[in-house]
């Protein structure tokens, strides 16, 4: 069994899902690459996916994922996602930490 589809749906399935690269936050997104900030957000399984801003230092974060969509975005440049990894996290994009300096000492 063939699939085809008409050119007509083919163009609006296109315009909808287009990619460019540089999307400002708050714009939807399909993965990371395409914003501007880095990180293509989306709050639950069945949510639309938008740039959003980068965490900041002791706020939640996501470590890199293969999808390139997150339930919390990566850390702000120079600071580092402290998280226990797993298997299971890492298949189901579940392994969430906080954002630290790598460059404070703990007292």
């Amino acid at each position: 069994m063939q699939f085809w589809l008409s050119p007509s749906l083919l163009l609006f399935i296109l315009s909808v899902f287009r990619t460019r690269p540089g999307q400002d936050n708050g714009e939807l997104c399909l993965q990371t690459a395409q914003c501007k900030s880095k990180c293509c957000h989306r709050d639950s399984g069945v949510s639309l996916a938008r740039c959003a801003p980068r965490a900041a230092e002791y706020q939640k974060c996501s470590p890199l994922h293969l999808t390139g969509v997150y339930y919390f975005c990566q850390c702000e440049s120079g600071l580092t996602c402290d998280v226990d990894r797993t298997i299971v996290g890492t298949v189901t994009n579940t392994d969430f930490g906080f954002c630290k300096d790598p460059n404070d000492v703990a007292i």
